[in-house]
């Protein structure tokens, strides 16, 4: 059932996808924060122990693809991906359009701006990982391979830092979207406002 069980509400997240969504969001933080330690040499100083802060910044970065592989083992997550990876009509108006949010443009379960920060923050997990795997086993791969890959990790980083920092604001400016991601639902209005083809999607 799409309905949520509360009256007034629509199911926006399953339990799967929100437990998916935290999970990242724990080892990401764990990711910048460690990344901060071992490049700022104020922060090193402060916290010390580079080699674990090291460790977790490896074993953090290894476990990251994790949540997203046991998830796509689950129905509604398979299903919001496909969503994520349609970008329609409406979706290019909704860039454009200076007033993108109150409905003035069709949004389905994901607006643009969405969908834009999912396929980046995929590319940048695959991007991250491969270059992580270089520098880790440095030992097997030539000097000028080792160098391009420290070269892009360090400022895909950095750019993932400051694309996080403007999720979270986003985040922080919507109460009713962050409480859908804790609860699972969201009300009726919000969603005709905000995602107004998706709640009529839900509903019929």
């Amino acid at each position: 059932m799409s309905q949520s069980p509360e009256p007034g509400t629509l199911l926006r997240f399953t339990a799967a996808e929100r437990w998916t969504h935290r999970t990242l969001g724990i080892l990401m933080g764990v990711l910048l924060i460690t990344a901060a330690v071992l490049y700022l040499p104020g922060a090193s100083a402060v916290i010390g122990n580079r080699p674990l802060m090291r460790n977790a910044h490896v074993i953090s970065g290894f476990l990251l693809p994790i949540p997203i592989i046991v998830a796509c083992f689950f129905w509604a997550f398979r299903q919001d991906l496909r969503r994520l990876n349609r970008f329609s009509p409406n979706d290019w108006k909704w860039l454009r359009s200076r007033r993108n949010r109150g409905g003035n443009t069709p949004v389905g379960k994901f607006n643009a701006g969405q969908k834009l920060n999912s396929a980046f923050v995929l590319g940048s997990i695959i991007v991250l990982l491969v270059t992580g795997l270089v520098m880790y086993f440095n030992r097997f791969f030539p000097d000028d391979l080792r160098t391009g890959a420290t070269f892009v990790h360090d400022w895909l980083g950095l750019l993932v830092a400051i694309v996080t920092a403007g999720h979270i604001w986003m985040a922080y400016g919507d109460a009713t979207a962050r409480k859908g991601m804790r609860t699972g639902s969201v009300p009726v209005e919000w969603a005709e406002q905000e995602h107004g083809e998706w709640a009529n999607e839900v509903r019929s």
